[in-house]
């Protein structure tokens, strides 16, 4: 296996890390990411196969399971109780739950408040060059998932606050500084959580934080802790995703001048998944191997952990014809951006209903928005995501 160098907060590679990966791909269905210390895979048909292989999976067996230092310890109870970290039977049971309230149905009947939302941001963008992401591509998701747990609104910059230092705890060469940051911040929500749970206990309400306490099956509810995991994994999950989905997609219908076709019907939905293949807002995800395992003719040592370059395996010749080329019109065919098998992305019809409702408004809306400078991507490769996108209208 031949092992690739790649500092993944060098500038060049996050400004378009599809390079290294077309040169990773040079090198087989996998390498060895010397600065990640990981077994990676670009391949599309690897990445899929790992993600359906219950052979794998995100739950440390309790034999390998390491102690929790101290001052992680407000990060891991959460993290204990989150869907994204279990595996059957405990992920089953949550997840089964958590599908009686956050349903395709409840979703589909948010699509006149995403308009609405959609457009009064787009009224109220200044003059002038301006930033989209805290115009636009930030509030809309943000306020959304405040809404549909049953969060204040006013509440959102310390949602903000609290989901961004935690989801920091997923990126290359995190620091101390950045676990006592995380682990504060999941003790912050948590209480917080608490209190709300308590209070909708008394006072319900129709959001999903009150559907939660209400969920039942085999005579079973979620536990308190669960409902906080549940609530803080769709926050932190739907809001640093939708924020990166809807300012990647934006960046990408800029840089290409894409037709106001490629946003109506019958092309919108194709247009959105292709957004979604050809640059995800999510680029890794990890599996353990539960036991020695052949994939494409590589063996995978029992207790190895397997990163699939999610970016990569969107872009992967075998699946998609010219895959570095933005089609809006290219016949679909399924990507990984929402990953697949048993953690396939439960928060997917939503950001697919986000994208596919903002968009059209926003260059609707807004037909002469043009780049002022070129998109400049925040040194957070794993979501992949803008710092900044300034524009004119």
């Amino acid at each position: 296996m031949q092992t690739l160098s790649q500092s993944p907060h060098d500038r060049r590679f996050l400004r378009n890390p599809y390079r290294f990966y077309r040169e990773a791909r040079a090198a087989g269905p996998f390498f060895h990411w010397e600065e990640l210390g990981l077994v990676c895979t670009t391949s599309y048909a690897a990445a899929n196969a790992i993600l359906r292989d219950r052979r794998f999976g995100r739950e440390v067996p309790p034999g390998r399971a390491s102690a929790v230092p101290d001052h992680l310890a407000p990060f891991a109870a959460v993290e204990a109780h989150s869907m994204l970290e279990l595996e059957p039977p405990r992920h089953t049971r949550l997840r089964n739950l958590v599908l009686r309230a956050f349903t395709s149905r409840r979703i589909g009947t948010m699509q006149p408040e995403v308009a609405a939302l959609s457009e009064s941001l787009v009224a109220a963008v200044p003059e002038g060059p301006f930033d989209l992401l805290p115009a636009f591509s930030q509030r809309l998701p943000i306020t959304l998932i405040a809404r549909l747990i049953g969060i204040p609104e006013s509440l959102a910059p310390e949602l903000l606050r609290w989901s961004s230092a935690m989801v920091a705890m997923y990126q290359a060469g995190r620091t101390r500084k950045t676990e006592e940051r995380a682990a504060l911040a999941a003790a912050d929500f948590s209480d917080f959580l608490r209190l709300h749970i308590e209070a909708r206990r008394h006072a319900p309400a129709d959001d999903l934080l009150t559907h939660l306490i209400a969920a039942e099956a085999d005579g079973q509810q979620l536990s308190t802790d669960e409902i906080v995991s549940t609530c803080i994994l769709i926050l932190n999950a739907g809001h640093e995703a939708a924020v990166h989905a809807i300012g990647n997609a934006a960046a990408v219908l800029l840089r290409h001048r894409t037709p106001p076709e490629a946003l109506a019907p019958p092309h919108l939905l194709g247009t959105v998944e292709e957004l979604l293949r050809f640059d995800p807002p999510l680029h890794l995800f990890r599996r353990m191997a539960y036991e020695r395992v052949e994939i494409m003719g590589r063996t995978i040592e029992e207790g190895c952990e397997v990163a699939l370059l999610l970016g990569a395996a969107n872009r992967d010749p075998g699946p998609w014809e010219r895959p570095d080329r933005f089609l809006w019109n290219r016949p679909e065919k399924t990507h990984l951006a929402f990953g697949a098998g048993l953690h396939f992305c439960l928060g997917a019809p939503l950001a697919r209903l986000e994208l596919a409702t903002a968009l059209p408004i926003l260059f609707g809306r807004l037909p002469n928005l043009q780049l002022v400078k070129p998109p400049s991507y925040g040194d957070s490769w794993h979501f992949r995501g803008l710092e900044r996108l300034i524009v004119s209208a």
